[in-house]
């Protein structure tokens, strides 16, 4: 059975009464090159466990069991647990957790897997990549690669280098734990119900050493959420967003850097960013 292919979507709608839910972003990918391309860049081996967020009916999901030592599809829409018990009823390695990803340990999955390493694929719903992405960083899971599907918009922004127009605190901070590699761009027609956008898919590979040193983490993300907080305003502006700090310490600060006061953050490096933190967390302590 071909699950790519809008008539077994279709069949499949029909046989459940299956309704596509907009409000969970369900887009069905029917492309089978680009199906390939995304299994072929996760370069997923026999050793490996593969989380999948939001599987679907299992078209990625099928492939990955087909490759993987194990396979965990976390699927957040009850109505598709039968759907997904049939049409991947084939290969017993494969676990399907009714669940929302964001209220999901995959640290305890990844554990209680046997698998040497972990990676993650999904296609992720529009309205949620973002907040999807930080919450696997920020918790610190234990993979070697998130190779995700989202709405082309977020794929720039978060591949995008400094002194772009669609670089920002999400730039930053996905860089800060990743090494992006672009894998495709996807034309919104090649799915089912097609979107109004395209998407891309991206390879965000876990860095196992951070690319800059910080002293104190928190503020690093604090001064780039008060850079961007105002991106219009210069940075002898913007810093005074962080709340605790005066016109003369941010002044001292940027001088300490190097950085010219009237830069604006989307001008700046990882490492300058990581400067600035550095001498506020100093001042600090």
């Amino acid at each position: 059975m071909k699950l790519y292919a809008p008539s077994t979507i279709r069949d499949i709608k029909e046989k459940y009464g299956f309704k596509l839910s907009k409000s969970l972003g369900q887009n069905f990918l029917t492309d089978k090159n680009i199906i390939d391309k995304i299994i072929d860049e996760t370069e997923i081996t026999e050793d490996d466990l593969v989380i999948e967020i939001g599987p679907g009916i299992g078209v990625l999901t099928a492939e990955a069991c087909q490759r993987a030592k194990k396979v965990v599809a976390v699927e957040i829409d009850k109505n598709l647990i039968p759907i997904l018990q049939e049409t991947l009823g084939e290969y017993d390695n494969i676990e399907i957790i009714n669940q929302d990803v964001l209220k999901t340990d995959l640290n305890e999955v990844i554990d209680k897997s046997g698998c040497r390493r972990a990676k993650i694929i999904g296609n992720l719903p529009y309205y949620i990549t973002t907040p999807i992405i930080m919450a696997l960083l920020e918790g610190g899971v234990r993979a070697d690669s998130i190779t995700i599907m989202m709405q082309k918009e977020v794929a720039d922004r978060i591949k995008s280098g400094p002194g772009t127009k669609a670089y920002g605190a999400l730039s930053v901070a996905v860089q800060y734990y990743c090494i992006v590699k672009n894998v495709a761009t996807v034309p919104k027609e090649v799915f089912f119900p097609a979107p109004k956008v395209d998407s891309a898919v991206l390879r965000l590979d876990l860095r196992e050493e951070k690319p800059v040193d910080l002293i104190d983490e928190k503020m690093f993300f604090r001064c780039i959420k008060a850079g961007f907080g105002q991106r219009r305003k210069t940075l002898s502006n913007s810093l005074m967003g962080l709340g605790d700090v005066t016109k003369e310490e941010v002044k001292e600060c940027l001088d300490y850097s190097g950085i010219d006061e009237k830069r604006r953050a989307e001008t700046l490096s990882l490492q300058e960013f990581a400067s600035i933190a550095n001498y506020f967390s100093k001042r600090d302590k």
